[in-house]
């Protein structure tokens, strides 16, 4: 395979993972992915692609996570590149990859970013679609709101980039916000789980 698409990496993931919370994260970290290929001029979709296959052996191995992904993706054919990036998210938890590009920082960043923002937008009567940045930097600031979203992991991924938590955040939500309807995250969509 020459470049990882956006349906070649749904397939695999959904090769390995069956649980519907962690589609969805997957899904989360796809946009907030995309939103960041946006920034720096990137090719939104193969950034996307990387987001969707992040957690690929996460549901099989919670304990080991990321010491069973690169065999089997390199073995679906996977470039290389991109299985370092998804391997460098776990830097410093479960691997030694250290991120080194703006792909490689981005993922680490936006994986528990995406869920402070997801467990925000839950909360609204209009879910993302008027969440505006100085509502959500009050929710990032309550240590107590999403408390297992690591924050200091994510403000570690923001110096990486050079860019501070609310410029990334912005992005992200932007990001999240094209995608409301297939994260669950419009208005209807919440109150129809109520």
């Amino acid at each position: 395979m020459e470049k990882l698409t956006i349906d070649e990496a749904k397939k695999l993931n959904d090769s390995a993972v069956t649980e519907e919370h962690l589609r969805l994260h997957a899904l989360n970290v796809a946009a907030c992915m995309g939103a960041m290929a946006d920034h720096f001029g990137e090719d939104k979709e193969h950034w996307e692609a990387v987001g969707i296959l992040h957690d690929f052996d996460y549901e099989k191995y919670p304990e080991e996570h990321l010491a069973h992904t690169e065999e089997p993706l390199r073995a679906a054919g996977v470039p290389e590149e991109d299985i370092r990036a998804i391997m460098s998210h776990g830097y410093s938890i479960c691997t030694d990859v250290k991120p080194e590009t703006d792909m490689e920082k981005s993922l680490f960043t936006v994986d528990e970013l995406s869920g402070i923002i997801q467990a925000a937008a839950r909360m609204r009567p209009n879910g993302i679609g008027d969440m505006e940045i100085k509502s959500f930097m009050k929710k990032w600031k309550s240590k107590g709101f999403a408390a297992k979203c690591n924050r200091p992991l994510i403000l570690q991924g923001c110096e990486m980039l050079g860019m501070d938590i609310r410029e990334v955040s912005e992005i992200c939500i932007r990001g999240m916000k094209e995608h409301a309807e297939e994260l669950h995250l419009t208005a209807e969509a919440l109150h129809g789980q109520e």
